[in-house]
């Protein structure tokens, strides 16, 4: 006989007091009680939350659960009540399965390639420079976000998708409010439209007058304007927003380690496995949805065909069956597979790029601010809710000697 379920009610909006970047203490104690548990939608809608790193991983890896829209009609916090959730729009392949999520993510795969990114490190450190100047010149202090980590992954991912600089300020704050969790729903279809609406006139004026970037070599395959707007629409959300939020937070959690800090700037070469560390200890993008399409046993349970099941990214990634002393934060940390970039069919697309841009941007502001310093105490810092798609803090003061 099986083990009685543990049952979790409700999604937790709030962190611990002091815990900043540890998950919500009642994820934490889902996954003492086992890596699988209940879940109550609201409405009363039964499925499951999977707090547990293998076998968030086998559901990732796994075509018998779906990511399709339509078939998520029920959110973990909000009742949709009898609403009917439409398919996801042409391009915006993050919500479909295969094959119409293959066609989509096909021809952009060898643009986003190690060797291709890896090409851009002289950009992205240019960038970061430029930035780092600006902050030195106005400072000696700042809000890190406005000043360092949004403009470094907006620029990047703008320049590569051939967005106009000029556009990039209003189309960054559109982008925002899809993402903060706390804007109203009138402000976010607002929000929404606007994107559309900039990105349909893009995607034509590439079509007209194509440029040396990825929307513009994409304008030569069979994809309509529509769905070209769709794969715009997500690749510029998920490389600004993501990036973005793992660079301000990043470096909170390393204030907050300065033995760990100490340790990056005493050896560069530490940095590739300092980053993989911060995204396993941080796992911004914290919990996604999957739809069971038939019964499936999984962890000596049936999930049911049609249940819904929220994966929790980041227990998973501080699952002590896989990571030992998962909740330190261990920038020499060996054992790797994380899966702040997801796993299977859906793994981030631009994983790459965001380790190049973190890897040159921490070790470029720690050296350059060797007495960097918060300039709040730590639990003034404002943090996204966790309503938010993609956790972070909204801002971070900091200051430094002169």
């Amino acid at each position: 006989m099986s083990e009685p379920l543990h049952t979790v009610t409700t999604l937790p909006t709030v962190r611990q007091p002091g815990c900043p970047f540890d998950p919500p203490a009642e994820l934490i104690d889902a996954r003492r009680h086992g890596p699988i548990s209940r879940y109550t939608f609201p409405g009363g809608q039964p499925g499951w939350l999977i707090t547990g790193y293998d076998l968030v991983r086998s559901v990732l890896a796994d075509p018998r659960f779906s990511s399709r829209k339509e078939l998520m009609r029920h959110h973990p916090t909000i009742d949709y009540g009898d609403i009917e959730v439409p398919p996801a729009p042409p391009g915006e392949f993050l919500l479909m399965d295969d094959p119409e999520h293959r066609r989509y993510r096909k021809p952009l795969a060898g643009k986003f390639t190690v060797r291709r990114m890896r090409q851009l490190t002289e950009r992205v450190e240019q960038i970061t420079a430029e930035h780092l100047d600006a902050m030195e010149k106005a400072g000696p202090s700042a809000d890190l976000v406005t000043a360092f980590a949004k403009p470094i992954p907006a620029v990047m991912i703008c320049e590569l998708l051939g967005v106009p600089y000029e556009d990039r300020g209003s189309f960054q704050e559109q982008v925002e409010s899809f993402m903060d969790g706390e804007t109203s729903e009138e402000e976010l279809i607002a929000a929404y439209t606007a994107t559309q609406h900039y990105l349909a006139e893009l995607v034509a004026a590439k079509r007209a007058h194509p440029t040396d970037d990825v929307l513009s070599d994409l304008t030569d395959s069979d994809l309509t304007d529509e769905e070209l707007r769709g794969i715009a629409l997500i690749l510029l959300a998920a490389g600004i927003d993501t990036t973005a939020n793992m660079l301000a937070l990043g470096t909170f959690a390393l204030l907050r380690n300065p033995a760990q800090l100490a340790a990056l700037r005493a050896d560069p070469a530490l940095a590739d496995q300092a980053v993989e560390e911060l995204l396993r200890y941080l796992s911004v993008a914290k919990t996604f949805m999957r739809t069971a399409l038939e019964d499936v046993e999984l962890g000596g349970r049936t999930i049911e065909a049609g249940s819904p099941v929220i994966l929790s990214y980041n227990t998973a990634n501080r699952d002590p069956e896989r990571f030992a002393d998962p909740h330190a934060l261990d920038l020499p940390r060996q054992n790797g597979g994380h899966l702040a970039f997801g796993h299977g069919i859906h793994q981030c697309l631009g994983q790459q790029l965001a380790r190049v841009e973190m890897r040159v941007a921490f070790l470029a502001l720690i050296n350059r601010f060797p007495t960097l310093r918060l300039a709040v105490p730590a639990d003034e810092v404002s943090l996204r809710p966790e309503t938010a798609d993609v956790y972070g803090v909204k801002s971070l003061p900091v200051t430094w000697d002169a």
